[in-house]
C-alpha cells in the first residue's frame, strides 16, 4: 500500500480518505519503513494535505489511541504545544521570522474554563526537548501527570478537568517518533496529533500553525463528527488567539464553517508587543499562570480571557466573545479557576500516594 500512495502522492495526486486511513495504519502499526514512512509525510507535505487525506489519518490515530470515558460532554482543548520544526516549543513561523516564545497560555485557559463550568480535557505528548511544554509546567504547578485513564475519568468528573499525557515514543507515534526526529519538518503528524480526540468530545478549540488551515481543519473536525468547533490562527501568537495582533478564526456550527478576523480592540484590549506575555522555563511559567489565576491585571491575563472567551464560545455556541470574556473574568476574579488548580493539585496527590500505598 505504502508504495502505491507514495508514488501517487509524489504525481501530486490526492489519496482518497480510505487510502489515505489504510496507508497510515500501516505506518502505526509498524509495516512500513522509516524510510518509506518519511519519504511519504514530506511528499505529502509538500503536494500539500487535503481535508480527505487529514480526516483519513486522523481516523487511523484515532482508532489506536486509548479512550477515556465520561457521561458529561466535554470541551477538547487541542493546541500543538510542538515546535513543528523541530519537535519543541513554537518559536518560527513559516517566514522564518523568530518570534517570543510565550507562556502556557491554552494552560492556564483551562483552569479559567473549568472555573466557568465548563469541563476541559488537554491532551498532548510529553516532549524531551529543552523547552517547556504543558506538561513541564503542570508539574511545577505540583500536579502529579503519572495517572492511569480511570485515575483521569476520575479527575475530570471531579474537577472539571483532566490532563492526558503520552511520551513521544509510546502509542500509535512509537513507529514514527525516530522519522519525525530524523526529518525535522511540519508533517501530518503535526496536524493529526490534536485531533486525537481520546475522550471523544464533541466540542474542540484547535490552534493552528498557520493562516490558511483555519478553514480546513474546521472542515476536517465536521467530517469527524465535531458538533462545535472553533479553529484559531493567532498572526503573532501562532496558535492561540492574539492579543499582539489579528487573529483567523474558522467556527464550525451547526454543520456549516464560518471564517473572520477578530483584533484584540473589538473587546476593549489593547494590542501589545509580544514580549508583553513572553514566558521563560516551566518554573516561571508556573509562576505566571499562578499570578493570573490570583487576579493580577495586564496582558498575560487579558490573553488568557480572549483564549477562555473563544473556548467557551466553541463549548456553548450561543454566547458571544465579549459574554465570554465577562465569564471568564469573574471566574478569575471569583477564585473559581484557582480553586479548580487547587482541587486538581489535591486530587492529583492523592492518586498519587494511593500508588505509592499500592506498590
Amino acid at each position: 500500500m505504502i508504495r502505491n500512495s507514495l508514488i501517487k502522492v509524489m504525481n501530486g495526486r490526492d489519496l482518497s480518505e480510505s487510502e489515505m486511513e489504510k496507508t497510515m495504519a500501516d505506518i502505526f502499526d509498524g509495516r512500513v519503513s522509516p524510510a518509506q514512512a518519511g519519504a511519504f509525510v514530506t511528499a505529502l507535505r509538500y503536494k500539500e494535505e487535503t481535508v480527505d487525506e487529514i480526516v483519513g489519518a486522523a481516523r487511523a490515530l484515532a482508532a489506536r489511541v486509548q479512550c477515556i470515558n465520561l457521561s458529561d460532554s466535554l470541551l477538547n482543548l487541542a493546541r500543538d504545544d510542538i515546535n513543528i520544526e523541530s519537535e519543541t516549543v513554537i518559536e518560527t513561523s513559516d517566514s522564518g521570522k523568530t518570534g517570543t516564545r510565550t507562556f502556557n497560555i491554552s494552560t492556564a485557559t483551562a483552569f479559567v474554563l473549568a472555573g466557568s463550568g465548563v469541563n476541559v480535557v488537554r491532551h498532548g505528548n510529553r516532549s524531551a526537548s529543552m523547552y517547556f511544554g504543558a506538561a513541564d509546567v503542570l508539574m511545577n504547578l505540583e500536579i502529579n501527570l503519572d495517572l492511569t485513564v480511570p485515575d483521569i475519568e476520575n479527575c475530570i468528573q471531579e474537577t472539571g478537568v483532566g490532563f492526558l499525557f503520552t511520551t513521544i515514543n509510546s502509542g500509535p507515534m512509537k513507529h514514527v517518533a525516530p522519522v519525525r526526529e530524523e526529518i525535522g519538518i511540519r508533517t501530518i503528524f503535526n496536524l493529526i496529533g490534536p485531533l486525537a480526540n481520546p475522550a471523544r468530545s464533541t466540542s474542540h478549540i484547535l490552534g493552528v500553525y498557520k493562516s490558511s488551515l483555519t478553514q480546513k481543519m474546521a472542515d476536517v473536525l465536521n467530517r469527524l463528527g465535531a458538533q462545535k468547533a472553533l479553529v484559531t490562527y493567532g498572526h503573532e501568537t501562532h496558535d492561540e488567539v492574539s492579543i499582539c495582533g489579528p487573529t483567523d478564526i474558522s467556527r464550525l456550527k451547526n454543520g456549516q464553517v464560518e471564517s473572520s478576523v477578530i483584533e484584540p480592540e473589538q473587546f476593549g484590549f489593547k494590542t501589545v508587543d509580544p514580549s508583553a506575555i513572553a514566558g521563560g522555563n516551566a518554573r516561571e511559567n508556573a509562576r505566571i499562570i499562578r499570578l493570573v489565576l490570583d487576579g493580577e491585571r495586564g496582558p498575560k491575563r487579558d490573553v488568557v480571557l480572549l483564549n477562555a472567551a473563544a473556548a467557551l464560545v466553541a463549548a456553548r455556541q450561543d454566547i458571544s466573545m465579549e459574554e465570554g470574556i465577562a465569564i471568564a473574568a469573574e471566574a478569575i476574579d471569583s477564585g473559581m479557576a484557582k480553586k479548580k488548580l487547587r482541587a486538581l493539585v489535591d486530587f492529583t496527590a492523592g492518586q498519587s500516594s494511593f500508588i505509592r500505598k499500592a506498590l
